[in-house]
């Protein structure tokens, strides 16, 4: 991802995009935490097809977000797994967006589902296709947005 150690420009950009994605998960807590959830911030997940800065961004958010998570530490660990592993995947597909875009689906899906099914002692395939449903509806929102910026901001001098 770095092929140098990171400039100051690529540290604050994933500052930016951390404090971004926990104030967006803390912001609207009914929706970001609990058995059914939607994360607004998960939209942020799609970054890493245009900006490479925001792997470390994502994890780094989901981790302070995750800090205040009734789940407690199993979300801390579980939940910030599950974006790094979301990022990376859609870092690494960025050349195929729609498969870039499934990665933070079926990684939330199933690490979350798996996650919030045992916590709250749920049945395990249907809160994994909650939490799925809830992070395509996030994604798809983030796809969009990035559609509409498409022009309008220039990711290369981003980075």
């Amino acid at each position: 991802m770095f092929r140098r150690s990171p400039s100051t420009r690529s540290l604050c950009l994933s500052a930016i995009i951390a404090a971004l994605y926990a104030a967006l998960t803390l912001m609207l807590p009914a929706l970001s935490f609990g058995a059914v959830q939607c994360r607004l911030s998960e939209a942020l997940t799609l970054l890493p097809l245009v900006l490479p800065q925001s792997v470390p961004g994502l994890f780094v958010g989901c981790v302070v977000a995750n800090l205040l998570s009734p789940v407690g530490i199993w979300d801390v660990l579980f939940g910030s797994l599950a974006t790094l592993l979301a990022a990376l995947g859609t870092y690494a597909l960025r050349k195929k967006p729609l498969l870039a875009a499934a990665c933070p689906v079926i990684s939330n899906g199933l690490i979350i589902g798996v996650m919030l099914s045992v916590v709250y002692s749920l049945p395990a395939v249907l809160t994994i296709l909650q939490v799925a449903a809830g992070e395509t509806l996030a994604v798809a929102a983030g796809y969009g947005l990035l559609k509409a910026f498409r022009g309008r901001i220039d990711w290369k001098k981003l980075q």
